[in-house]
């Protein structure tokens, strides 16, 4: 059996597809097939269970062309947007299609009507690939780090090297990340030593961050003083430093991972890590949150107005961002 998956963006939907892939590999012995987007090549390059990928550019004739020499026996679209669509009617080929919930998200968005099914993403992934015999193998994502994305811990400042937590600061809309204010509040709460990662567009609140717990040769005097406290916060800011892989390798290395609803909660699940994770306008009813490992969620559920979208905005349309500022940080990390 020769298939094709097709999932186009973005990093967490990508690695949220990896069961699908390995159960087709090893249960069907199928000849797998993926195609995406280029900008998302390092998330499925490395994976054992792909044998050949192609990249949706500048032309998605160019891939159709490419595709159709290939004699797929199936197209497995895990996307459902009118680009597979396109693909599936020119190439002609028997697929199976992933049914999208968009109605019932938009009842519950604009009507706080329940009608989400109780089930994670990924079950319903499996469910478009279950006619072909494929079942769940309950073992989790998959993520692979190439060797030479594999972070040393020399790379990092002392304090990092006996542990450390990594918290992904980012997020895809600004109403799915707390401000500033409240992160240094979080850190401070961690009480440990921690490595942001977030792209170049999160440097900038990673370097606030940074600054508030910094000490140096100015501050040694106040040492005594916070060691007598119990303060071990200590900030190293990756945002922009690292690519999705290496960012990858720090959660790999990682004690424990804090995260808003982004890709790197998807990566950190894959490798089993206890996970924190932060909601904001969105929720995790939409069955996004993290697969097949422990985790802790933190939301506001005492408001009227969550989810006011199913991805999220610029910024809080009531302009209050409850959903973010009244969360309580409950927790402890031994």
């Amino acid at each position: 059996m020769k298939v094709l998956i097709v999932r186009f963006s973005s990093i967490g939907d990508i690695v949220l597809t990896t069961p699908v892939i390995r159960a087709l590999k090893i249960q069907k012995d199928a000849e797998v097939h993926y195609l995406t987007k280029k900008g998302y090549a390092s998330i499925i390059n490395d994976n054992p269970y792909i044998d050949k990928t192609y990249y949706l550019e500048d032309s998605i004739n160019e891939v159709i062309k490419k595709l159709r020499e290939e004699n797929y026996d199936y197209i497995i679209d895990l996307h459902n947007n009118l680009r597979t669509r396109i693909i599936k009617l020119r190439l002609r080929i028997p697929s199976f299609t992933f049914k999208k919930i968009n109605w019932k998200k938009w009842l519950m968005v604009n009507l706080k009507i329940n009608k989400l099914p109780s089930v994670h993403i990924v079950e319903r992934y499996m469910d478009t690939v279950k006619a072909l015999g494929v079942k769940t193998d309950q073992q989790g994502l998959d993520y692979f780090i190439p060797e030479k994305d594999d972070v040393p811990l020399d790379w990092l400042p002392n304090e990092f090297r006996n542990g450390f937590v990594v918290y992904a600061i980012g997020g895809q809309h600004e109403t799915k990340k707390l401000s500033v204010q409240r992160m240094i509040e979080l850190c401070d709460k961690i009480n440990k030593p921690i490595i942001l990662i977030g792209g170049k567009e999160d440097a900038e609140n990673g370097q606030k961050l940074e600054a508030f717990f910094e000490r140096n040769a100015d501050s040694d005097f106040i040492e005594e003083g916070l060691a007598e406290l119990g303060k071990k916060t200590r900030i190293f800011n990756g945002c922009g430093k690292f690519n999705i892989s290496q960012s990858a390798s720090l959660i790999k290395k990682s004690n424990y991972v804090f995260t808003h609803d982004t890709g790197m909660m998807h990566i950190a699940a894959a490798f089993k890590k206890y996970i924190f994770s932060i909601w904001g306008n969105t929720i995790p009813g939409f069955g996004m949150y993290p697969y097949k490992t422990r985790f802790m969620i933190f939301e506001n559920n005492n408001i009227g107005c969550r989810p006011c979208s199913k991805i999220g905005f610029d910024k809080c349309p009531k302009k209050h961002f409850k959903c973010m500022n009244d969360i309580v940080f409950d927790f402890y990390l031994p």
